[in-house]
């Protein structure tokens, strides 16, 4: 090769690397992340953490080890913008003070428990009535207020943080030493994935759910969401919230959402279940195997179209469409929720089944293993 080929060819390299230096790449694929903050302290001084979960596409949970609670869910809408889906505190003073159990994980018991008193194996437990007549999430300490030991990693699925409590012995009336772990997933297809397990000592019982406010608009009422359920029944209550037993149908109520319907198409019906729960605030019945992780829910926020579905492993879903929510308290970023600013999806297993020996049973024995998967998974459409 002559020197003066060299030399063009040199030319021509000083050239292309020039031009490539000039051109925008594609900016690289962000990596999943997870960091961790400082989040306040207990009234007794314990210091309590914020973990930031973020998935490769942008989705991030903020979820705090005191009662686990999912302080924020940022998630895109149709347009690509992230917006946080859940009602909350910006600190956790709020949570402190005043929480109507935002983002909390519910337990030893969620939902009620007629009288607060259960019998199991010929023995009358007595627990506190912290609702009405009634106990209601586990007590006046249950799970969503105490601090949980934490710990995070990476997984193929995305970022997860990991917490653990034991509740010991006679804690809020129930038996057993009960060992819980909760671990929290941001998915890489946009879901947060929650998988509850327990161990206990002693027999006992054991209804574990999670209690974020959704609103996937990130304003106003939830009226306008659009709901799909494929339950067949629900569980009827009576004036205080507690089950009658009866499994009733929905066909010809207000509680059909087998076909798509908004929230507040017949939520002001002149219907009896309706007057008692103030709207919505019961519990469908799924026709499933036990532990068979089914979709028990599906919900569209036609202006911003996301869409959220719910999954379980659980045998009934609590929907509750924020119906004490009545202006009192100011949350993130100024909002004032008001009246049906958020709606729950609990799924869960029913109402007062201690005391309801045909509603599937929630004992939980020595060597055997509670499982609970809850998966809430956001599109667009």
């Amino acid at each position: 090769m002559s020197a003066k080929t060299v030399l063009k060819l040199a030319v021509m390299g000083v050239l292309c690397a020039s031009w490539l230096a000039g051109c925008t790449a594609p900016p690289p694929r962000s990596a999943m992340q997870i960091t961790k903050q400082p989040f306040g302290r207990t009234r007794d001084g314990t210091p309590v953490d914020l973990y930031v979960l973020r998935n490769s596409k942008g989705m991030e949970a903020g979820i705090c080890n005191y009662g686990g609670i999912v302080v924020w869910l940022k998630v895109p809408d149709k347009y690509g913008q992230l917006g946080d889906v859940v009602l909350g505190y910006d600190h956790l003073d709020g949570y402190l003070t005043n929480n109507p159990y935002f983002g909390c994980l519910i337990g030893r018991y969620g939902n009620r428990i007629a009288n607060g008193r259960f019998v199991l194996d010929g023995v009358t437990y007595q627990l506190a009535t912290n609702d009405g007549p009634n106990h209601l999430h586990g007590g006046l300490k249950g799970f969503d207020k105490v601090v949980w030991t934490a710990k995070t990693y990476l997984t193929p699925d995305g970022p997860a943080l990991e917490l653990q409590y034991l509740s010991a012995d006679g804690e809020e009336g129930y038996p057993g030493n009960l060992s819980v772990k909760a671990v929290y997933t941001v998915t890489e297809d946009n879901a947060l994935r929650l998988d509850f397990t327990a161990t206990t000592d002693k027999p006992t019982i054991c209804n574990l759910t999670h209690h974020s406010y959704f609103n996937l608009a990130g304003k106003g009422d939830i009226l306008n969401h659009v709901v799909t359920m494929p339950a067949n029944r629900f569980t009827p209550v009576d004036a205080t919230l507690i089950p009658t037993g009866e499994l009733r149908p929905v066909d010809g109520t207000p509680f059909d959402f087998r076909k798509p319907t908004p929230i507040g198409a017949r939520i002001n019906q002149p219907d009896e279940q309706l007057k008692f729960g103030k709207g919505y605030d019961h519990n469908w019945v799924y026709d499933k195997r036990p532990g068979q992780l089914t979709l028990l829910a599906r919900v569209h926020e036609p202006t911003t179209g996301r869409v959220m579905e719910v999954w379980s492993t659980e045998p009934g879903l609590q929907f509750y469409t924020g119906n004490f929510l009545d202006g009192s308290i100011k949350g993130k970023g100024g909002w004032v929720y008001q009246f049906r600013h958020g709606f729950c999806m609990e799924p869960q297993h029913y109402p007062d089944s201690p005391n309801k020996p045909h509603f599937p049973s929630t004992v939980l024995r020595p060597g055997q293993v509670y499982r609970n998967t809850i998966i809430y998974k956001f599109s667009v459409k």
